[in-house]
C-alpha cells in the first residue's frame, strides 16, 4: 500500500515541476536569436543615437560579422553614412554604433542559428526619423494643369 502512495504523490510533484522547468526553457528560448529578423530586431533594441544636441540624425550602414559563440568577428566596417552629416556627426553616430555592438555581443544565437551565421557578414543599418529634405527645384511637369 506504502508503495501505491508514494506514486501519485511523485506524480503530482513532477506535474507541478514540469510547467516551471518548461518556463524557464521558454524563456531562455525567448532570449535566444533564431532568426535573421529576430538578430536585426535585437540590434534595434541595443541601438541609442546620440542626443539632438550632440548630433544632427543620420542614417548609418556597419558590416560585423559573428563567430558561433556571438561575439564579433574581426572589426565591424561603417560603409554607409549620410551625405549631409558634418565630421562631429559622424564621429557621435560611429562611438554610438561601436557602444550598441558591444551591448549587444555575444548575441545569443542557437545552435542551428550559430552554425548558419557564423563568420557571415550582417549589414545592419541604423536609421533616425528624420523629415524628408524639400527638393531644392520645382517640380512643374508633376503639377496638375486645369484646362
Amino acid at each position: 500500500m506504502a508503495r501505491r502512495r508514494i506514486q501519485p504523490i511523485g506524480f503530482a510533484a513532477a506535474l507541478l515541476l514540469t510547467p516551471l522547468a518548461a518556463g524557464g526553457q521558454a524563456e531562455a528560448q525567448q532570449q535566444q536569436v533564431n532568426t535573421i529578423h529576430e538578430a536585426l530586431e535585437r540590434f534595434g533594441s541595443c541601438w541609442k543615437p546620440p542626443p539632438l544636441s550632440r548630433a544632427k540624425p543620420i542614417d548609418i550602414t556597419v558590416i560585423v560579422s559573428f563567430n558561433r559563440a556571438g561575439e564579433i568577428l574581426g572589426h565591424p566596417r561603417i560603409t554607409y553614412e549620410s551625405e549631409q552629416a558634418t565630421d562631429n556627426d559622424r564621429v557621435e553616430y560611429r562611438v554610438a554604433v561601436m557602444e550598441a555592438l558591444q551591448r549587444c555581443s555575444p548575441m545569443p544565437f542557437t545552435d542551428s542559428m550559430a552554425g548558419a551565421v557564423a563568420g557571415r557578414p550582417f549589414a545592419v543599418q541604423f536609421h533616425n526619423r528624420k523629415p524628408s529634405p524639400k527638393p531644392a527645384e520645382k517640380r512643374a511637369w508633376l503639377t496638375p494643369k486645369i484646362l
